[in-house]
């Protein structure tokens, strides 16, 4: 039988093995189709610029390999059982992956990585597609997964990697990734297909070993049958004893039948089963188990019967330990509750209780009766109780239950946590005599009276807790009827309403005053200057709205924390209250913005020194933490009616007065007047027009050439934006400019400008003309943006133009702003390949140190130190101080604004590497520009 068994099981893992081999082949289909697809897809991309000898080698190789592999899978397909389960078509199979890999691998290498990004993604993409496929198809076998994983990405990443350029060293760190990836579900595949096929394998071995059986059981049955033969002979004797004994029988079954009667009766008024549990031939005598389980109306059950009820999983181990425990002997009875499952999937609890009666001489248990029963309903209404009495204890309101006469007969902990008295101080006292007042006690008269005519009652208390503090209470009760309809109990429940009267009133202070300052908010103020302005319209007084902004509050915030911040703001509204005590309302807008509301201010010189007085007020040093600061503010005053007679119209010319005395400089005080509201119309105005200009493409740019001093040519050119507005014509810069920095405009300008500059710059290189070097300046706000320099990476990529023909011009104040963050870009940038310089040098306060610290490449002379240039006076000698400095840091020198001879030659006497300026050429247009070349 062993050697049966041990010949089917090596037939079975063949099979296995088979099976695995299928699964390869068959799901290897899918990468097939893709391989050769993507055989075609390379010569399509690359052939009009890769080398075409190689790429039609390595198509056609990948191609044929494909189809081969194909035939392949059709042959094992179409071989039978057997030859399949020969070894040589999974070793076919790894030698035609290792081919496929490797063919792949050399493409990733060789061929996919030339060109332009976009075509860089088609070429992988389809690759990844053939390795996904095969992967995914070859995780059934992890033989198979090395064999085209390994050699196809592991390969390539290694080469990717150790390349130095950082666009492949990225590329081989997702070849990398991706194979760890594919590495971890081909192992979660191979463990879940090895499982599934060893329990194919078992349940195979379990077949033959059942049909071995069957065998066994014809065998066993002729025995059987002639076994039966002999006992029907030994039958007949037995017969004649029988009747024998029969007439015995039936004169004791009537003494037993009547016994048996009254047991009956006795277990149906108990409603009792009864179970008697033969050990010795494993039989088990049921009565009544049709009422309990619903299994029939037949007495006798025997163990193997699958309709006899089954222990609930949960329960049986420790059924089954109880019992253990009894039939050693190491409890006097057996008695256990457990749930029972029934044919329909429900379960009811059961309650047996037995004992045995008989055991052999080596105390072996023989005989065991005993009772069962249903305890479903009586386990339901336990569970009930226990669920109400953990709901009634754990409850976040205090519960209480009363007798009619309102005496406590139980009480939760929340109650006793609520009143201040413990469990035993509350039962059985009265709450009419807990009621802490004459009015309390009177009201629980009423409270009666509610009860007995609508049977519930809600509403506040006043009580008191047992330390004598008084305190609000919700409380809600209702009576409880038995069954006749007479009152039995009055449940109640009660809540502190402390902490919501405290919330309440919290949220009452918040809807009209700043939580920080104490000062009225932005509500409380429109609703108080409204109801100024009606009484000024009523009595004609002057009403004076200051608008108050503190300066360079997001400075300190930005460099003290917010906690400081606050600080300084509490001390700010501290002084505005002092000094100003006599007005009529002092708001916290937002952040550092303040509104000060005085009805009736007399005069404007008073008004005036009103104000000049609390910026004096505001400006003393604040002591914060170890050390003091000093901070101005800057006003804007408007008057009714002498501006507006509208609260908002008030507000917002006060605003903008204020934001007139922040341009002056700050710790200043301004007045409205109509000139200011004039001005931010036309600002306003501009900016929108000027967003129009950016959607329609009313803006354009221009060249102004840069001359190479040394060869005497136009190697460079700085690009300028012009507005061309349909009604004004063409706008200078100076115009517009400030406004887009202002409103953050220029953002969307910056990048117009640097895509139509590298735009233009390539297509001069295309057309044959010289490859000209386009300068453009830079915003701080561009810098401040994360995503600057990948927007100079997408720039160039799209437009073609190489790094080094662009060049980027920050001013020194630029930099100067955020030294580390502008190192940092400047940095990124000249890896990028791209030319930096310094713009507008000389008329910041840089120093060498910064200086060395920027990767640049050209320096720029401000056009100030050029314009009144000889050769002895003070420009002359800083220019030459500039050129030497510059040269001595290895960088060239660019001078702007150069518009005679002398100031030409004298830079060209002492060494300047460019200059620009009207002498050489104004800014003109593309075409124009163009003409200058030629």
């Amino acid at each position: 039988m062993a050697m049966e068994d041990h010949a089917a099981f090596n037939l079975a893992e063949l099979d296995q093995r088979a099976e695995r081999t299928r699964l390869l082949y068959e799901g290897s289909r899918l990468a097939l189709l893709l391989m050769i697809i993507t055989s075609l897809v390379f010569p399509a991309v690359l052939w009009t610029e890769g080398p075409k000898l190689q790429l039609a080698i390595w198509s056609g190789v990948t191609f044929a390999l494909a189809l081969l592999r194909l035939q392949q899978t059709r042959s094992f397909a179409k071989a039978s059982a057997e030859e399949q389960q020969h070894p040589r078509w999974y070793r076919s199979f790894l030698l035609a992956s290792i081919a496929s890999a490797v063919t792949l691998d050399y493409a990733i290498i060789e061929l996919a990585l030339d060109g332009p990004f976009l075509q860089q993604t088609v070429l992988l993409g389809s690759l990844a597609s053939v390795f996904f496929a095969g992967c995914v198809a070859c995780g059934v076998s992890l033989r198979a997964f090395g064999a085209f994983a390994i050699p196809g990405l592991l390969p390539a990443a290694v080469v990717l990697l150790s390349s130095g350029e950082p666009h492949l060293q990225g590329w081989g760190l997702l070849a990398a990734i991706v194979l760890l990836t594919l590495s971890m579900i081909a192992w979660q595949m191979n463990r879940l297909v090895t499982a599934s096929l060893a329990q194919r394998l078992h349940n195979q071995l379990l077949i033959r070993r059942l049909e071995s059986m069957r065998g066994e059981a014809f065998e066993l049955n002729g025995d059987l049958a002639r076994e039966i033969e002999q006992r029907r002979h030994a039958e007949v004797r037995l017969r004649e004893a029988f009747d024998g004994l029969e007439r015995r029988v039936i004169e004791r079954t009537a003494a037993l039948r009547e016994s048996e009667a009254r047991l009956s009766l006795a277990l149906e008024a108990s409603e009792l089963g009864m179970w008697d549990w033969d050990m010795a031939n494993g039989e088990v005598h049921h009565s009544r188990m049709d009422v309990v389980f619903g299994v029939g109306l037949s007495d006798r059950l025997l163990l193997a019967e699958q309709q006899r009820p089954e222990v609930h999983p949960e329960d049986g181990p420790r059924v089954r330990q109880d019992m253990i425990d009894h039939l050693k002997g190491k409890t006097e009875s057996y008695a256990v509750q457990y749930r029972a499952m029934l044919n329909d999937g429900s379960s009811i609890w059961i309650e047996d209780r037995g004992r045995v009666t008989e055991r052999d001489a080596n105390g072996r248990a023989l005989r065991m009766i005993g009772t069962r029963r249903d305890i479903s309903e009586s386990h339901r209404q336990a569970e009930q109780l226990r669920l109400a009495a953990t709901v009634f204890e754990a409850a976040g309101e205090g519960m209480a239950i009363m007798d009619p006469e309102f005496h406590l007969l139980a009480v939760n902990q929340a109650c006793c946590t609520l009143s201040g008295f413990s469990r035993e101080e509350l039962i059985g006292r009265s709450v009419a005599l807990l009621a802490s007042s004459e009015d309390s006690r009177q009201q629980y008269s009423v409270i009666r009276e509610n009860l007995a005519q609508h049977g519930i009652w809600q509403g506040e208390l006043i009580e008191t807790r047992k330390n004598g503090e008084v305190y609000p209470q919700w409380a809600q009760m209702r009576v409880v009827h038995d069954r006749h309809g007479n009152v039995t109990n009055v449940v109640a429940f009660v809540s502190d309403l402390s902490v919501r009267r405290q919330v309440e009133e919290r949220l009452r202070y918040l809807t009209h005053f700043d939580e920080l300052t104490g000062l009225a908010n932005r509500s409380l103020l429109k609703e108080r200057l409204h109801s100024a302005c009606e009484r000024s319209r009523c009595s004609n007084r002057g009403l004076a709205v200051l608008y108050i902004d503190l300066d360079r509050f997001k400075t300190l915030n930005e460099s003290l924390g917010h906690e400081a911040a606050d600080q300084l703001l509490r001390e700010v509204s501290r002084r505005l209250s002092h000094t100003l005590s006599d007005a009529d309302t002092i708001a916290r807008l937002s952040g550092d913005e303040f509104v000060v509301v005085l009805e009736g201010y007399g005069s404007l010189a008073s008004l005036a020194h009103s104000g000049s007085r609390l910026l004096s007020r505001i400006s003393k040093p604040i002591p914060l933490d170890d050390q003091e600061l000093v901070i101005t503010a800057s006003i804007g005053v408007s008057l009714m009616p002498d501006n507006s007679r509208e609260a908002t119209s008030l507000l917002l010319q006060a605003n903008m007065a204020m934001q007139h005395a922040k341009h002056l400089g700050g710790n200043t005080l301004q007045f409205f007047t109509e000139r200011l509201q004039v001005s931010s119309l036309e600002n306003l105005k501009l900016e929108n027009q000027l967003r129009r200009a950016l959607e329609e493409g009313q803006l354009e740019v221009f060249y102004q050439p840069r001359l190479n001093v040394a060869e005497d040519s136009l190697d460079a050119a700085e690009a300028l934006v012009r507005w061309r507005h349909p009604q004004k014509g063409l706008i200078a810069p100076g115009f517009f400019i400030p406004l887009a920095e202002e409103t953050g405009l220029i953002i969307p300008l910056g990048e117009f400008v640097l895509r139509e500059a590298c735009r233009q710059a390539r297509q001069w290189q295309l057309d044959g003309l010289a490859a000209i070097r386009v300068s453009v300046n830079l915003s701080v706000k561009q810098l401040r943006q994360g995503n600057f320099v990948s927007l100079v990476r997408q720039v160039l990529e799209e437009t073609g133009l190489p790094a080094d023909r662009l060049e980027l011009e920050l001013t020194e104040s630029q930099l100067l702003d955020d030294i580390d963050n502008a190192i940092n870009i400047s940095r990124q940038l000249r890896a990028l390949g791209v030319k930096l310089a310094i713009d507008d040098f000389g008329t910041g306060y840089s120093s060498l140190s910064y200086l060395k610290r920027f990767p640049v490449d050209y320096v720029k002379i401000d056009r100030s130190f050029i314009s009144e240039l000889d050769q002895v006076g003070e420009d002359s000698a800083i220019v030459r101080a500039i050129i030497a400095m510059v040269h001595s840091l290895e960088l060239k020198v660019v001078a702007e604004g150069v518009e005679t001879q002398a100031q030409a030659d004298f830079l060209k006497a002492h060494g300047c590497d460019e200059m620009q300026g009207y002498l050489i050429s104004r800014p003109v247009p593309p075409e124009e520009f163009v003409k200058l070349l030629v």
